[in-house]
């Protein structure tokens, strides 16, 4: 069975669809990564799942419990990570961490979790004065005082250090390895590559993409590489005799598949047409490259 099951969800705000049939499931053990630019309808359905929105037409299901009736039952088996974790002003790190222990019960100590996240030499600062990242991996901490079966995560390495995001990463593959279910949002497509089993894409509540990391970067076997911002690409396509486009600032991608051969034609073209590159990738595209291509090159 799985842990999460989101069938046919559609949310409705007035005449403004949020959610227009959206489904997906998240297994034991697995991770998915939940992208979308910006309106795509992340948030609607992070809040749907959690409860505080009930879908127009289709459903939810917790550990095959609905979230907005079963709260109760289902509190003590999840962990979710909002962006921002609205505690009182004047508790400091070790007393938030200890109050959400007690609150789920958590088998786990205070202490232990403020280690695990790299807080343990801060647990007598106030929370407020934590950084942006402190306070990312705070919220961490509090989601895994909760349970350990389900574990949902938003924008979960935003403003964190390099460390402290491999920290995170760290906490994320021991937590499914050990059986949880992990769903989490995030603008990082390196932290997509790093953590996610399969991948989730959202553009205007509908669900544009869906599969594993190869699967998703299987669909475009082609070749791209990385120059100046703004090429004009009408001398480079016409000498190769094959479509280029300009997928983000500085990086081009040429419709072609990437053989030897082809790299070969694109490499002698560009250096008649003396267009410096920083980098040249034949094969599988990147996370990004497809959720460009899938979403029409919005930002997550």
């Amino acid at each position: 069975m799985s842990v999460l099951t989101v069938s046919e969800v559609v949310v409705r705000y007035g005449e403004t669809t949020a959610l227009n049939g959206v489904s997906l499931t998240v297994e034991p053990g697995e991770v998915v990564a939940l992208l979308g630019p910006n309106g795509a309808g992340k948030t609607t359905l992070l809040e749907t799942i959690e409860g505080y929105r009930v879908p127009d037409t289709g459903s939810i299901r917790v550990f095959d419990l609905d979230p907005a009736t079963h709260r109760t039952e289902i509190s003590s088996r999840w962990g979710v990570m909002p962006q921002t974790n609205g505690l009182p002003m004047g508790l400091t790190v070790g007393e938030a961490i200890a109050l959400f222990v007690g609150l789920y019960g958590s088998s786990t100590s205070a202490g232990e979790l403020a280690g695990a996240v790299g807080l343990d030499t801060l647990t007598t600062r106030k929370w407020r004065r934590l950084s942006g990242g402190e306070q990312q991996r705070l919220s961490l901490a509090l989601a895994l005082a909760g349970g350990d079966e389900l574990l949902l995560l938003d924008e979960p390495t935003a403003a964190v250090d390099q460390a402290g995001r491999e920290r995170i990463i760290e906490m994320i593959h021991a937590r499914s390895a050990a059986g949880a279910a992990v769903l989490l949002t995030t603008h990082r497509f390196d932290d997509v590559e790093a953590t996610a089993d399969r991948v989730v894409v959202l553009d205007q509540g509908v669900v544009v993409g869906s599969g594993t990391l190869a699967e998703l970067t299987a669909v475009d076997n082609v070749i791209t590489f990385r120059a100046s911002p703004g090429l004009s690409l009408g001398g480079l396509a016409a000498a190769l005799e094959s479509p280029i486009v300009e997928i983000q600032p500085g990086r081009y991608q040429l419709d072609r598949e990437p053989s030897a051969a082809n790299v070969a034609d694109l490499a002698k073209a560009l250096a008649e047409l003396e267009i410096p590159i920083d980098a040249l990738d034949a094969g599988r595209t990147s996370v990004e490259s497809v959720f460009r291509r899938l979403t029409g090159g919005g930002d997550t």
